[in-house]
């Protein structure tokens, strides 16, 4: 079976090809989806997470905040290499 695998930035399309692919009952995976999934409320990712980067990752509501996490991961990346 042919495999592709689809990049590009943001607005670059992936989102019309794979509905294109789609269409043609092409079968997508959607690593996106499943990232998301993978950190959804209650999952055991969403525990790894806070317990390696804070509590302060978990919004009110249980789920991961996306925007302190990637500031907690960059802020870490950023001490290591000083």
């Amino acid at each position: 079976m042919l495999s592709i695998g689809l990049t590009g930035g943001i607005g670059s399309g992936k989102s019309v090809v794979s509905a294109l692919f789609e269409s043609f009952n092409i079968p997508v995976i959607d690593a996106d989806i499943i990232a998301r999934q993978l950190v959804a409320i209650g999952q055991p990712a969403l525990k790894d997470l806070a317990q390696a980067f804070g509590s302060e990752i978990i919004n009110h509501d249980n789920s991961l905040n996306r925007a302190v996490l990637r500031q907690a991961i960059f802020s870490d990346h950023q001490k290591k290499n000083n």
